[in-house]
């Protein structure tokens, strides 16, 4: 293979050129000690493997360590979180360890949008890439598909409920539900970053054009259905949750679900192929597991606890990325994914970046598709210094939760030796392990300090537990999050939400319900302008919804909405496809 050099070639140039040396799909599963019967291939290179199966071959044999990789507040460009999940597997290789890792799969609205594929970048990245950023395996059509037939089922009952009597509803054997038109929890579910459908009317037309009320679209990966493939544990849970999705109240106020639609069980036909996670592999070779694909500031934002047991059986490290900073997936890992999957972390990468440190210092705006300016490439201390207090936020909510946090400094190449001893000293200074890492420069060669730095973090014993308790009601849930992790002063909720949690903490079924919380990413708070470490602030919650099936609520916070908008100078306008070898240019 030819010498790569990111900083000659864009992603999808370094991803091609790496795809003329992949290993097969079987070749992988030979590295994980799979069999041939639980690799189920989807063409010669990606394919999914039968979970249920190894986990039921490999059920005496002992987990690995299991590391978390989370980061600090990032700026809107992403700090390389993904990038430093595949560098630090690549580095772990690289020392000799045996290893795997468990990343989301990328939504079409970032890919298509201005973020880009989840699939790393440089020299530590995700191939095939074309494979991995345009569908896959299918699991999030699936997912989109059966969400919207939700719909289909519920939209279809409301028109026949009234356009229709009793008699005729009863020779169908139909029972009226007497669903509430002005009480539907969900919409309809598009993986496209689609502003124009947030708020759409449906029905319009005649008698037969169906039910006619206010509706919208979300992105697909928010559904609650991504949420269920994340933490399900096999088909028959997979099924039992669907089935519990509540997706309309009656005039009564009582909970109608996919059961009650009698649809659970062609949702789950349509996803019961989703629960076996997909295989890919680095440019470097090594196996990586790519199962669920939700967003952390609008969803769980974890990969699936599938993919997490196998990892743990079938290598010795198993690296599991969460979205954005700790304050929203770091702390959803341990509240939510920990506690349905009973796994407990060995430590937690914190992934930090001089370019996000500057801005929560005070440094000028950083806008996607628009050049940083000069403060982020040259020497800035002043500024720097002051956006450290973001860092020790997001230690300090690792270390909360009894897990060892090891910082990784993300190393860009226009960084500054002072610049990174700046950074190293403050953590050293707080007790905690720090690594440079250069592994987007220089793949797994430039992750071994990182990858050392893990290894002996994991030997550390750890004192695990949660940020709240299952039985704390809704209120102290939310109240501990925005106190003990965030840093808020407080909660204040619209009536709206007030009654809403009032109804949820009267049902036996829901009050002991996780927090799955909707807040910005770009800060600590709920008020994305906010840098740094804010304090003096009360976390605005304005509505809740409920995940039944998941078995979590989610409180709406600030103006974060559950459908993303596509920018003015989106990816789509670079991706193409080359006619004569039909390959796809421009993905990143």
């Amino acid at each position: 293979m030819k010498e790569l050099n990111p900083l000659e070639m864009a992603d999808w140039q370094i991803a091609e050129a790496a795809e003329a040396n992949m290993k097969t799909i079987y070749e992988l599963g030979d590295i994980l000690g799979l069999e041939k019967e639980e690799v189920l291939p989807y063409g010669h290179y990606i394919g999914k493997v039968d979970g249920q199966r190894i986990l039921n071959r490999l059920e005496n044999r002992p987990n690995g360590k299991y590391i978390d990789i989370t980061a600090i507040t990032p700026t809107p460009l992403g700090e390389g979180k993904s990038t430093t999940t595949i560098g630090l597997l690549q580095g772990l290789g690289v020392i000799g360890k045996k290893a795997s890792a468990a990343i989301r799969q990328p939504s079409g609205g970032p890919t298509f949008n201005i973020k880009g594929s989840a699939a790393g970048g440089g020299l530590a990245q995700c191939v095939p890439l074309t494979d991995f950023s345009l569908g896959l395996t299918g699991d999030i059509d699936a997912i989109e598909k059966a969400h919207n037939l939700a719909m289909v089922a519920l939209t279809a009952r409301m028109q026949h409920e009234f356009n229709y009597s009793d008699k005729f509803l009863e020779k169908r054997d139909i029972t009226r539900l007497n669903i509430d038109p002005r009480n539907v929890e969900i919409g309809w579910a598009i993986d496209f970053s689609a502003q124009a459908l947030r708020q759409i009317m449906i029905g319009l037309g005649g008698k037969r054009d169906g039910f006619m009320m206010e509706s919208g679209f979300q992105i697909t990966v928010s559904s609650e259905l991504m949420a269920i493939l994340a933490i399900a544990k096999d088909l028959k849970d997979m099924r039992e949750r669907i089935g519990k999705m509540i997706v309309a109240y009656n005039k009564r106020g009582k909970p109608i679900t996919t059961e009650d639609l009698e649809v659970a069980g062609a949702m789950t036909a349509i996803m019961a192929k989703t629960i076996m996670p997909s295989l890919v592999q680095t440019i470097e070779g090594q196996p990586v597991f790519v199962h669920a694909g939700p967003f952390a500031n609008i969803a769980i934002g974890q990969s699936s606890i599938t993919a997490d047991y196998l990892g743990l059986k079938l290598a010795d490290y198993h690296l599991t990325e969460s979205g954005f900073g700790a304050d929203i997936g770091f702390e959803k890992f341990v509240n939510l994914k920990c506690r349905f999957s009973g796994l407990k972390p060995d430590c937690a990468v914190i992934v930090a970046t001089v370019r996000a440190l500057k801005m929560h210092g005070g440094g000028p705006s950083v806008k996607p598709g628009k050049a940083l300016d000069k403060a982020y490439t040259e020497k800035n201390m002043e500024l720097l210094e002051a956006g450290m207090s973001n860092l020790m936020a997001h230690i300090e909510t690792v270390q909360s939760v009894g897990v060892t946090p090891v910082v990784c400094i993300n190393h860009f190449y226009t960084d500054h030796d002072e610049e990174i001893d700046l950074i190293r000293k403050a953590v050293e200074a707080k007790g905690v392990r720090v690594a440079v890492s250069k592994h987007w420069l220089k793949g797994g060669a430039g992750a071994i300090e990182l990858a050392e730095a893990v290894v002996a973090a994991c030997e550390e014993p750890s004192n695990f537990q949660y940020s709240y308790q299952s039985d704390d009601t809704i209120i102290e849930k939310i109240e501990a999050l925005t106190k003990q992790v965030y840093g808020g002063d407080g909660v204040d909720f619209s009536d709206e939400a007030k009654q809403k949690i009032t109804k949820l903490q009267e049902d036996e079924n829901l009050k002991d319900l996780g927090v799955c919380m909707v807040k910005s990413h770009l800060s600590l708070s709920d008020n994305p302008n906010l840098k740094g470490r804010p304090t003096g602030w009360r976390l605005q919650v304005h509505d809740v919804k409920v995940f039944q099936g998941a078995g979590f609520i989610v409180p709406m916070a600030g103006t974060i909405k559950l459908m993303p908008g596509t920018g003015s100078n989106p990816n789509f306008r670079r991706i193409d496809v080359n006619v004569e070898t039909g390959k796809v240019t421009g993905l990143f």
